[in-house]
């Protein structure tokens, strides 16, 4: 799937006709999440992903690995965000910290729009951004909270085998993950991926806030 306008307009127009909920007031401490798609460029450079030279303009998903080194969910797959200052909107937060932590300065019209909010087992209301980030070729990780950036290509979210759901007794609704090449990704990252796919890509409205995360997600 590549990363050109019709790709642009559909993005638009099923977020267009899609009312987003958002959690409570006060429900817990606000953060912003990016779905950023870019150019997928020379390579998921994941295990399990082969990036032909026909992918070199496929559209992609912008994720980083966490730093080892942090306190909280080290090493973790994510997108690109952080906590939203006072009096700032999510989409201040959101383009904020896709500068901070991989070097990537986006205008506030590269924004498309929003999706569900997802309060977290570990404290946080996320918001995810939507942005058309272009080509994006100059990305610098951040040391102190990025280990690595990977460009993963939309077509990867589109897997048969996603989601992954497991479902436990000691839990109401599903862990939900999303499969990338060998490995996967847990909510609620994957919660905000799932959405996008289904209500971005594939005109189905869908709602994730419901789904569990994976214990080592809690805290």
């Amino acid at each position: 799937m590549r990363r050109d306008p019709r790709l642009k307009r559909r993005i638009v127009e099923h977020l267009r006709g899609f009312e987003v909920r958002a959690a409570a007031a006060g429900a817990a401490q606000g953060a912003a999440v990016v779905v950023a798609v870019v150019d997928e460029g020379d390579g998921a450079h994941l295990d399990g992903i082969a990036a032909p030279r026909e992918w070199s303009m496929q559209a992609a998903l912008l994720l980083t690995r966490r730093a080892g080194h942090l306190h909280r969910h080290a090493g973790q797959w994510a997108l690109p965000g952080g906590r939203i200052d006072e009096g700032e909107t999510p989409e201040a937060a959101a383009l904020r910290e896709l500068h901070e932590e991989v070097g990537l300065h986006l205008k506030p019209d590269a924004v498309l729009g929003r999706l569900d909010d997802f309060v977290t087992r570990s404290g946080y209301t996320i918001t995810p951004v939507l942005v058309w980030a272009g080509t994006a070729r100059r990305l610098v990780a951040n040391p102190h909270e990025v280990a690595s950036i990977h460009r993963i290509p939309i077509t990867e979210f589109l897997r048969a085998d996603a989601p992954m759901l497991e479902h436990r007794a000691d839990a109401e609704h599903p862990v939900l993950r999303m499969p990338v090449g060998n490995t996967w990704i847990a909510a609620p990252t994957a919660a905000v991926l799932y959405q996008f796919r289904e209500l971005c890509l594939l005109g189905r409205p869908t709602r994730v806030a419901h789904f569990e995360q994976p214990r080592f997600a809690w805290t």
